[in-house]
This record gives C-alpha cells, structure tokens and sequence, in this order.
C-alpha cells in the first residue's frame, strides 16, 4: 500500500435540525479575535500593532521630548533676536515637524505591514502545479506519507529564487517573504522587525518607515543647528565665551549633546537604507544573501529602485481583521488531519485496526499504548546475545535466532501506527 497518500473518512452528514443547532450555537467572531499571530489589536481590529507596541510610548518620548525643552527654554532667545517674528516661526516649524513625525510613526506601527493570511491547512501536492518546479530529493516522512518539499524554485526577472514552506502558515512563502519569529507572521519583502517603533517593516509600511527615519534625523540637525545659533546670541549679547554661554543655557548645550549622538544613529540608519533603496535591497537580504557579490535579482536600477518604494502604489491589505468568521464545530476533527499528518493536537480518541484470526478488532488508542510499551520494553533485550525472560517463575535463557522472530512480529504490529 506504499505510495498511496490516507485520506480521513468524510464529515458526517448532519441533518437539517443538527445543521440549525450548529448555526444557532456556533459563536460569530471577527478575524481579529481569532488571530493567531502575536499582535495586538485596538478600535475593533481597526488598529494593529506589534507584541512589543509598548516601546512606542517610549519613542513619542524620546521625539516630543526635546521639542518640547527647546520650544520653552531656547526659542526665548531666538523669538527676541529674529525680527518679523521669525522667531515665532522657528518653534512653530518645529512643533508642526514633530507632529507631522508621530503621524507617520503610527502609520508604521498602526497598519499592516503586508501578512500573508495562513493556510487552514496545507497546499496538497497536485495543487502546486508541476512537480518539476520543486525541490527533488525529498523523501516522505518517516510515516511514509508523502510530505511537501522544503523550497520550490519561482522565476523572477530571469533568475530562479528558491522560495520556503513555512510550517507554521502552511504556505510557500512568496519571494522576498519572511516569518517574523517576534510577530509571528509571514509578511511580504520582510525588511526586519523595528523595537522602536514596535511593528515589522514590510511591504505596506516600509515607505513610512524610511519618511520616518529621514525626518527624524532632520529634526535633529534642525534643533541642533538653531541651538548652535542660541548659544552664538548669547555670547555676542554678554560677550562671554562659550562656556559661560553653556551656563548660560544649559538646555541648549543638553539639547546640542542629545541631538548629536542621535543623529550618528539615525542618520547612518538613514544612510544604510538609502543604499538598501537604490539597490533594491531588505536588511534581511543584505545580512542574509549579500547581494554585493552575487547578482541581485530584484534590482531593477536606482531609478526605477526609487520609483518603486516612492512612486508605487501602495498595495491593498490581504487581511480583513474586521471580517465574521464562522467556528464550526463538526469540522474541528477533519481539518486536524492533511495529507496523513496530524496538524493540531487537540485530535480526539481514535481506534486503530489490527489483523488478528483473519478478524479486525478495534483497539482503542490507550490500548495501543500498552502494546507500545511492551514492545519498548521487549526491544530492550536486543542489547546482549541471549536473554532471560522470566515465565512461571523459572529462568529459561531465549536465543537471539528466536528473538529475531519475535522481532518480526513486533515489526508488524508498530507497522498499524502509520
């Protein structure tokens, strides 16, 4: 019976009153409370963020923070020296800079960053297409069963990619796919998980990410330049130098010292995925493929790299976290079972059919595990050449040419738990 694949007997029919039982207790939930990735949802499914959502308080901080100290304490001093109150309009850019930053730190945080939808169940072989297109050399299981191979090979811009089976959301990953360890999700041109702003960076957000990151580092240089410019003020005011004027206002030389070390980390973040842009790259792929060496299949050239991350449209979500679904009982057992393989543990107690007198007797499954358990502890006596086994109290020493019938026999019976 060797290269067939087990298909599970089909559902049951359910009549017409059991039909309307089912439909009258069987509870109605939106997609967002039946995820089974690890985000966390706000507004009704409206809103969806990373697990670690948290450390975003923690970056509106860090952003509003010296905003806030330079709009109170170093914009007195420019307001005064500017005339036409271009001063006034030095804080007001300020404040609208950093308003216009934490509207796009939550279009990062807030959307989907582009998730692939899971399987309910595995992609059955025939249903892939050709076979030639994957991976041979993959054996079945150690059941026997037929199982899906680790990667398939896809065209792209004339190069074969290799694309992976991801055994948590039953899918082939499309190119330039990735599972996210920390959201747990499959999200498409997967560029790296952000704690800062706690949310993958993919596909429908990388956009925003890189505006944010960019903008963030000018806020930097636009508080550390105008306080350069305070602290220059003060000094042709009192005609003192600089250290009086850092006493001055020690905001300014706090401010100046903050923005500078900022800027050394965002700023080369914002360096690093320039070039990522004009090359067509992900963080993923430059630390994982090194497409400095080889032949990147995805780059296009930097104008038309550009014009993809800027100039594209924004690709709709492939999730309605808001959507009903429907949880039906009566099928709980038979989407547990694909192509042999058991996919979920909750499976309820099943029988095993063993040949015995030319009759099958159904075996409960703890039954069987006593059987289990008798022939671990018979298999146990392979280690020496001859064995005792203990029979009406006496001692007879087996030779190892019966054991190996029994052997034999052993074999057949652990052959049912396929």
């Amino acid at each position: 019976m060797q290269g067939k694949i087990y298909t599970p007997p089909p559902p049951p029919q359910l009549s017409d009153s059991n039909g309307r039982i089912i439909d009258s207790n069987g509870s109605s939930k939106r997609v967002y409370e039946v995820w089974k990735g690890s985000n966390r949802f706000f507004l009704g499914g409206r809103l969806i963020f990373g697990p670690d959502y948290r450390s975003l308080l923690f970056t509106v901080f860090l952003i509003v923070t010296p905003v806030i100290l330079f709009g109170a304490f170093v914009s007195q001093t420019l307001v005064i020296e500017f005339p036409y109150h271009l001063g006034n309009l030095i804080v007001v850019i300020s404040a609208i800079f950093t308003i216009y930053i934490i509207i796009l730190l939550f279009l990062i945080s807030g959307k989907d960053p582009g998730i692939i939808p899971r399987n309910p169940h595995p992609p059955e072989l025939e249903d892939e297409g050709d076979d030639s297109g994957l991976t041979t050399g993959w054996a079945g299981n150690q059941s026997g069963a037929p199982s899906l191979p680790p990667t398939k090979d896809v065209l792209v811009n004339g190069m074969i990619v290799k694309v992976k089976y991801c055994q948590t959301c039953m899918l082939y990953r499309p190119p330039r796919c990735s599972h996210c360890s920390i959201c747990n999700n499959c999200v498409e041109r997967f560029d790296h998980h952000c704690p800062w702003v706690g949310q993958c960076i993919g596909k429908r957000n990388y956009r925003f990410f890189f505006m944010f990151v960019s903008s963030t580092t000018m806020l930097c240089l636009y508080i550390f330049a105008f306080c350069w410019v305070n602290i220059r003020k003060i000094m042709e005011f009192h005609h003192c130098n600089l250290w009086k004027a850092l006493l001055k206002s020690p905001v300014s030389g706090i401010l100046i010292l903050y923005t500078f070390i900022v800027v050394w980390f965002i700023g080369g973040l914002t360096t690093f995925h320039l070039y990522l842009i004009c090359t067509n790259q992900t963080t993923y792929e430059n630390f994982r493929y090194r497409y400095d060496g080889k032949m990147n299949p995805y780059n296009l050239g930097w104008v038309r790299n550009v014009r993809e991350i800027f100039f594209s449209k924004i690709p709709t979500s492939k999730n309605n976290f808001r959507a009903k679904v429907k949880e039906d009982p009566s099928s709980a057992f038979y989407t547990s079972f694909s192509m042999g393989r058991v996919m979920s543990p909750a499976v309820p107690k099943r029988s095993f059919d063993v040949e015995m007198g030319g009759k099958r007797q159904a075996v409960a499954a703890e039954d069987f595990q006593d059987i289990q358990n008798h022939i671990e502890s018979v298999a146990a006596l392979e280690r020496c050449r001859s064995f005792d086994v203990e029979m009406g109290g006496k001692q007879q020493a087996v030779a190892a040419e019966d054991f190996e019938d029994l052997q034999n026999h052993i074999v057949s019976v652990a052959a049912l738990e396929r």
